[in-house]
């Protein structure tokens, strides 16, 4: 288990790139009468930010084909992976609860700068967003919220890692910040990488896996969508 001695740390600060999200058509995994559920491509908001240059998103894709495609949580822009939306109110109240209680669990990929030294272990780093440097997070044991990571080596060479990584909270950047906490930032991230592991085409990090249960039957699924890379 990692825990940080210095109060807070401050996180790299890099140029956020310019919004240019992907054309790939809706990629879906499954649907029915109370859920859908898709693969987000790396590159494209969850949900629209501020100005019409960011409308463009994959809740406003998925309610062009689903009309009443209601959110119920968020990946990254640069995270691509699976993604469940509700269909009814009651689906929605459902599912949120779930990922508000930690019932899910959401299962990712990723590739990190270097080779780690253990082949698995747990952060255990508070987080809270870096104000002046906003949207960066940052450890802070003073102030931040609990932020805990389980992660277990896929595979490696001299360079880089492949990992799992299984979140068991849901903060904001909680992977990437995590991983750079360990000094594996994750390669490719456009607001924590430099140098060398900055020089990737997309950021290497992927949601492989979400596993929750129906907000209808109750029964529990498992959604799954291999990384692309």
């Amino acid at each position: 288990m990692l825990r940080n001695a210095q109060r807070c740390i401050a996180k790299p600060m890099s140029q956020i790139t310019p919004y240019d999200p992907p054309q790939d058509p809706l990629d879906i995994l499954h649907e029915d009468a109370h859920i859908v559920v898709v693969n987000k491509p790396s590159g494209l908001l969850s949900v629209p930010g501020r100005g019409e240059h960011l409308a463009d998103c994959l809740i406003s894709r998925v309610q062009a084909v689903f009309p009443e495609a209601l959110l119920v949580h968020r990946l990254d822009r640069d995270t691509s992976g699976v993604m469940v939306f509700a269909l009814t109110a009651h689906a929605q109240r459902t599912l949120s609860m779930q990922f508000e209680k930690r019932t899910t669990k959401k299962t990712y990929v990723a590739r990190v700068f270097g080779k780690m030294a253990e082949k698995t272990g747990t952060v255990d780093l508070p987080l809270i967003v870096d104000w002046p440097n906003r949207p960066l997070q940052k450890v802070c044991h003073e102030t931040g919220k609990v932020a805990i990571t389980d992660w277990r080596v896929l595979k490696q060479t001299d360079d880089e890692t492949r990992v799992r990584l299984t979140p068991k909270t849901g903060r904001s950047h909680q992977l990437r910040v995590h991983m750079l906490a360990l000094g594996h930032v994750i390669l490719g991230d456009p607001l924590y990488a430099t140098g060398a592991a900055l020089a990737y085409p997309r950021l290497m990090l992927h949601s492989e896996e979400l596993r929750i249960s129906h907000p209808e039957s109750g029964k529990g699924l498992s959604f799954r969508a291999k990384a692309p890379f």
